[in-house]
């Protein structure tokens, strides 16, 4: 009765996903999302110091525009300039780097869930060829669950239907956050939005977050790569996927701090499924004052194929994630929740999908995880709760952001080199090749991908924890 019960629920899926559009990774992770471009004119600098900030600093800056931000952590001020400011302030003694405020984009009532822990759950194809779980009802081959883990997931913010999707205990309500503003805001300033966290209408980091904790199908528990890892939301996109790079090291050096000043001993990720073309130095030393304080932070490699990868992932201590497939995703004799990825992994049966970014040179590619049709609550109707196929390297990174955690429960202290070292080393090698994959119509398509789009290869969970004494 139960699996005929799950059967109908995905049928329901599917039509509704076919009346829709047709079933198929759309270019931003299965929304219609255009890459925002910066506003003509808007002026905003992010500048990153070479020493401390004092107020005589900041009243220099003061004469080529406003400061609307000052991020201390990291010596960095957001200045919204008056005119054409940015040389002037670059070749200021006291600054290191300054550039234009960097865009960034996703690449694209209350009713509780009863389930505390779905660890015991239904598995997904995508959790066993990652080694988490077998097919069927808890059946988790890995002793650890995410537990006494943090992770900060940075990105839309979630539904407000979340609850119906999630344990409420998973979720630091008293911890979520979101931070607005940036280069195209009209003023430039970065402000919190108090709540605003849990009404997102975008969905993107819900499908995420399902990934990490596992979901409520319809009361039917569904497992997840980390069950009760707890889950900080942190709102630094607007509501169409966009944002820009000052509110995401906003959000960055938020995650930081709780760590140091609030979690010294407990492990905390942050998980970004985002990007943009190009390193902010802003960013980029919000990264690194994460890692300085003990966070692992994972984002996914972008979702533009041969163009190259988005940032933060390229950036070396990140641990950045392509976009996998595996041959048998897509079996018209059985569904989802069935499909058996076989053991041992079989390297010759998964491919790259072909809108996962390739590193270009100067690029750091770690890893790859499942990005191809994977299934989680996505809602195109407010306050309706419903379940999407999505492909995306968004869909990828949450698998490793997971894994981590997995990892970090087993060693507390690790760290965000080790971790890396340790996914690389025991990823099973993903060969330069070409694999012909049937579509969800019955077509077929060829996938063909070279070393620059493979990382060290298939992330494997059980592997890693293994690998740690």
């Amino acid at each position: 009765m139960l699996l005929a019960g799950i059967l109908c629920m995905v049928v329901f899926l599917i039509n509704c996903e076919n009346a829709k559009e047709p079933l198929a990774p759309a270019p931003e992770d299965g929304a219609v999302l255009q890459k925002p471009q910066p506003a003509a004119g808007n002026g905003q600098i992010n500048i990153l110091l070479n020493t401390d900030i004092s107020d005589e600093i900041l009243d220099e800056l003061s004469k080529y525009g406003t400061v609307v931000k000052v991020l201390e952590p990291i010596d960095a001020v957001i200045l919204k300039s008056k005119g054409n400011a940015l040389k002037k302030v670059q070749g200021l003694s006291f600054v290191q780097a300054a550039n234009p405020d960097a865009v960034r984009y996703i690449p694209p009532f209350l009713d509780a869930v009863e389930v505390e822990d779905f660890s015991g759950g239904l598995s997904t194809w995508n959790l066993d060829a990652i080694n988490v779980t077998n097919p069927g009802f808890d059946n988790r081959q890995v002793t650890q669950d995410g537990s006494g883990v943090i992770i900060g997931v940075l990105d839309t913010g979630l539904l407000h239907t979340w609850r119906q999707y999630f344990p409420e205990e998973r979720v630091k309500t008293d911890l979520a956050k979101s931070f607005g503003g940036g280069g195209a805001s009209g003023n430039g300033n970065i402000s919190e939005q108090p709540n605003k966290w849990e009404h997102d209408t975008n969905s993107h980091v819900t499908h995420v977050t399902s990934t990490i904790l596992g979901y409520s199908f319809g009361g039917t528990p569904v497992n997840g790569v980390a069950p009760l890892t707890d889950i900080v939301p942190v709102k630094v996109l607007n509501q169409n996927g966009s944002g820009w790079s000052s509110v995401i090291a906003e959000g960055i050096t938020y995650m930081a701090d709780l760590k140091a000043d609030q979690f010294p001993d407990t492990p905390v990720i942050v998980n970004m499924s985002l990007g943009g073309p190009v390193l902010d130095a802003v960013e980029k030393a919000a990264v690194d004052y994460a890692i300085d304080q003990g966070v692992i932070i994972v984002a996914s490699a972008g979702n533009n194929g041969e163009e190259g990868m988005g940032y933060p992932g390229a950036y070396e201590p990140v641990i950045s994630v392509a976009a996998a497939g595996w041959i048998g995703e897509w079996q018209t004799d059985n569904w989802w929740y069935a499909l058996d990825d076989p053991d041992p992994n079989i390297p010759s049966l998964y491919y790259i999908t072909d809108f996962s970014s390739r590193a270009l040179g100067g690029q750091d590619l770690d890893v790859a995880a499942p990005g191809s049709w994977i299934v989680g609550p996505y809602q195109t109707n407010m306050g309706q709760t419903s379940y999407f196929f999505l492909g995306g390297t968004s869909m990828a990174s949450p698998h490793v952001a997971g894994i981590v955690a997995l990892m970090s429960q087993k060693d507390p202290g690790l760290t965000a080199g080790n971790a890396e070292s340790i996914l690389e080393t025991t990823a099973v090698p993903l060969s330069p090749g070409s694999l012909t994959v049937m579509l969800p119509s019955g077509a077929t398509e060829t996938f063909t991908w070279g070393a620059d789009a493979t990382g060290a290869g298939l992330a494997q969970a059980n592997a890693a924890l293994a690998a740690i004494p």
